[in-house]
């Protein structure tokens, strides 16, 4: 009996870590970089540590959950900040509101409307703004930013294929059950357009939502990588106990 419950046990730390397996991946000759979190796993956003200043990167996050004996699987920037680095539109992290939700258009990618929100609780979401506004929704975390990429499985209305405007791009989509999050980076110069359709096309992400462009960066052991950059704002990242 304790060898299959040893063998059942590994088999599930097998499973927790396939799911969270970052990987590379190609799509109409551009490189992107994806990571995956289920449902059942420890997804968090951060912002400040306890003594109210901003993480600003993973090192940091990595430093104060060493303390908890936890560490980072991997993490990546999750919304747009203010100089100060806060947050854009609406934050919430471990239940608190820290910033209020922005229902209006504006100037900018975020203001490039609809956008949505990001939410976590026992499953995930990406929400259309208004819509979020219209239900409320209880997350335990949540991070707005825009504009969504792919809503209800259609690209965003706005986007172009021949739009010359290339960036560096990261942002999240959610299966159709809410069970799987997938983080994806390019790690090419790419437009919205073809952004979107990798999520639409490939990963088959009814919804997904646009982090940001240019300080687009990603953590990632499994892989090596470890972006460096300015300070960032709102960090999204599992969570796993450290070796």
């Amino acid at each position: 009996m304790r060898a299959i419950l040893a063998a059942l046990l590994l088999t599930l730390m097998a499973n927790a870590t396939a799911a969270a397996t970052c990987r590379d991946a190609t799509f109409e000759g551009d490189r992107f970089t994806l990571c995956s979190a289920t449902a059942d796993q420890d997804l968090r956003l951060f912002l400040t540590g306890p003594e109210g200043t901003p993480y600003g990167g993973f090192a940091a996050v990595n430093s104060a959950l060493a303390a908890q004996g936890q560490t980072l699987t991997f993490a990546m920037n999750a919304g747009m900040y203010q100089p100060d680095l806060s947050p854009v539109g609406l934050y919430i992290e471990d239940g608190t509101q820290r910033a209020r939700l922005i229902t209006t258009d504006g100037p900018g990618n975020f203001g490039l409307l609809p956008n949505g929100v990001f939410c976590i609780s026992d499953r995930f979401a990406v929400i259309e703004t208004r819509v979020f506004a219209a239900t409320k929704p209880t997350c335990r975390y949540a991070s707005q930013s825009g504009p969504m990429l792919v809503i209800a499985g259609r690209e965003h209305p706005r986007f172009l294929p021949s739009s010359d405007s290339l960036h560096f791009r990261n942002g999240v989509g959610v299966s159709a059950d809410g069970m799987t999050a997938t983080f994806v980076i390019s790690d090419t110069r790419v437009n919205f357009d073809r952004f979107a359709r990798f999520f639409r096309d490939v990963l088959h992400t009814p919804d997904a939502l646009y982090f940001d462009g240019s300080i687009s960066r990603l953590y990632a052991p499994d892989l090596n990588r470890d972006d460096l950059g300015f300070a960032i704002g709102p960090i999204v990242g599992l969570v796993s106990p450290k070796p």
